[in-house]
């Protein structure tokens, strides 16, 4: 299910706060900031460089789901592409392997965690 917010509303990053925040690395462009967790929900950040490799993200399954809103840039998987202020849920047991095009930034709630598909 696809929405997009870019009908009613605008907003802007603040980039000076991004950098602020806590990231963990993933050494391939990517890196993930957690503002939540509570049990199996969780609340992230993912920010996405210009020049990451297109399998930065890993083929993983939302097992309650996951919704997202992306904030920067565009990112694309199984089900779609979708650029910011596109709002994005996905069913619960779920599987894709995002992939960005160009600096991106995505906000990410998964309400019952995440499994790695081998």
């Amino acid at each position: 299910m696809r929405r997009s917010l870019n009908d009613f509303l605008r907003f802007e990053l603040d980039e000076a706060a991004l950098d602020r925040l806590q990231w963990r690395d993933f050494g391939n462009g990517l890196e993930m900031s957690r503002l939540a967790r509570e049990e199996q929900r969780e609340l992230v950040l993912y920010r996405i460089a210009a020049n990451a490799s297109s399998d930065s993200f890993v083929k993983h399954e939302h097992v309650g789901g996951e919704f997202y809103l992306v904030l920067k840039g565009k990112i694309a998987d199984e089900t779609g592409e979708y650029e910011k202020g596109d709002v994005v849920f996905l069913d619960p047991h779920s599987v894709h392997m995002p992939r960005a095009m160009g600096e991106t930034v995505v906000l990410v709630l998964w309400p019952a965690g995440v499994r790695i598909v081998a």
